[in-house]
C-alpha cells in the first residue's frame, strides 16, 4: 500500500485515487485483500483521530474510506472485464470461432517461477474458451499440479513443445524464461496452424511475420506473415 500526497483523481486496474483527500492507495485488484485493507486504513484513522492533529482533515479522509470497498469492488471489475478480452482476443485470432480447435497453452501461474495460481488469468481464460467450444492442452513448468485442482477437461502435458503438437494455436500467458527462447521455426511446424497469441508481449511482431507467423499481442500493430 502507497500514500501519496495529490488531488488528481484517476482510476486504473491497479491502483486507486481517492479525490479531495489527497490520498492514492495502491491495491492489488484482488477480492482476498479488500477486507484486510479496509481494516488496516481504519485502524490507521482511529489512531489519527488519537493524535488530534487535524479533525477536519481526518473527518474528510474518514468520508472517503467509507467509500474504498466499492472502489475496489471497481478495480476488480476493470481486471475481470481485462482478462475476458484476452479471452475475445484468442477467439478473434482464430477467425472468430474456436469450436473443436485445440489451443495450446503455454504458462498458467501468475508469473514466472512460481507455482501460485492464485489470480492467474488462466482461471478466466480457459473455462471462457472451453466454453466456446475449445479443447484446451496446457503446460507450464511449476503450476501444473496446482492447476489440476482449479481448472478441469484440460489436458496436461509435460513439456513446451509436446503442447504445440497439432494445435490450431498457441497462447503464451506466462513469461516462463522457457517460453521467452522458443525455437520458432520449431514452433511453426508443430502448430497445426501458425498462430501465436502472445499476451505478454515477448516477441516482435515484425520479426515473427517474417517467419510467417501470424503474431498477435497486446497494444501492438498486427503484421500480417510474409
Amino acid at each position: 500500500m502507497l500514500f501519496r500526497s495529490g488531488s488528481t483523481a484517476t482510476r486504473e486496474s491497479d491502483h486507486v485515487v481517492m479525490q479531495n483527500s489527497g490520498i492514492e492507495i495502491s491495491v492489488c485488484a484482488t477480492k482476498t485483500f479488500t477486507s484486510q485493507m479496509v481494516v488496516l486504513l481504519r485502524t490507521a484513522l482511529a489512531l489519527g483521530k488519537m493524535l488530534k492533529s487535524n479533525e477536519s482533515e481526518l473527518q474528510a479522509v474518514e468520508a472517503e474510506l467509507s467509500n474504498v470497498p466499492q472502489l475496489i469492488e471497481a478495480v476488480v471489475a476493470i481486471n475481470d472485464e481485462r482478462k475476458k478480452k484476452m479471452a475475445d482476443r484468442v477467439i478473434l485470432a482464430c477467425g472468430g470461432s474456436i469450436e473443436g480447435k485445440t489451443i495450446a497453452v503455454l504458462g498458467l501461474t501468475f508469473k514466472p517461477n512460481t507455482d501460485d495460481m492464485r489470480d492467474s488469468p488462466v482461471l478466466d481464460i480457459i473455462p471462457i474458451l472451453q466454453a466456446a467450444g475449445a479443447k484446451i492442452r496446457a503446460f507450464d513448468p511449476a503450476g501444473m499440479n496446482e492447476a489440476k485442482s482449479l481448472l478441469k477437461d484440460v489436458t496436461y502435458v509435460e513439456g513446451t513443445y509436446q503442447t504445440l503438437e497439432g494445435a490450431d494455436a498457441v497462447v503464451i500467458v506466462t513469461e516462463w524464461d522457457e517460453f521467452r527462447a522458443l525455437d520458432l521455426e520449431r514452433v511453426k511446424t508443430l502448430l497445426k496452424t501458425p498462430i501465436m497469441i502472445d499476451l505478454r508481449n515477448i516477441y516482435n511482431p515484425a520479426e515473427m511475420a517474417e517467419l510467417g507467423i501470424e503474431y498477435h499481442s497486446i497494444g501492438r500493430a498486427f503484421k500480417a506473415p510474409a
